[in-house]
């Protein structure tokens, strides 16, 4: 016996993807295999780790916590959907890189979904703003320290545009 699908159809990175899956993919799941976007890193598959996360329907989510199913109809954006237009990094991914805030990479992705939704909502936030937006990612490689500088960075380089 086969596992039924379900249709799904969500905006991901601003572009119409539809698919058939099962019940019980991850959204991480659907969107590194399925889709092949692979910046969104799978770590602990619990929700701990923060490596996985994504801006669904304008909020960070964890993407191995929820369903494909449940993001149908959402909009999702990914690490990807934070680059400019033509492809080159966006000023929150240029500020990573001038602050020296990633090491490994492997929270990078995380850390900067988090610091986008935070400038969204507060685009001068304070450091301990910053901490607590952050505060559900971990990080083994940085500290920390270069993280915060580098969102610090950004929030005074933003132009209205992507972060």
């Amino acid at each position: 016996m086969s596992e039924r699908l379900y249709r799904v159809s969500m905006l991901v990175n601003a572009q119409r993807r539809e698919a058939e899956v099962p019940a019980r993919l991850t959204l991480v799941d659907f969107l590194r295999d399925t889709l092949r976007l692979t910046g969104t890193h799978t770590g602990c598959e619990h929700g701990i780790c923060g490596a996985c996360s994504v801006l669904l329907d304008g909020a960070p989510v964890r993407s191995c916590l929820i369903y494909a199913v449940q993001a149908d109809g959402g909009s999702v954006i990914t690490i990807e959907g934070l680059a400019r237009p033509d492809g080159t990094q966006g000023t929150l991914q240029d500020s990573f890189c001038e602050a020296h805030a990633l090491q490994c990479g492997f929270c990078t992705p995380g850390m900067i979904i988090a610091a986008h939704a935070l400038l969204n909502d507060n685009p001068a936030p304070s450091e301990a703003q910053i901490r607590e937006a952050i505060g559900g990612n971990l990080c083994r490689c940085t500290g920390y320290q270069q993280i915060v500088d580098a969102i610090q960075l950004a929030s005074g380089k933003r132009d209205g545009g992507i972060a």
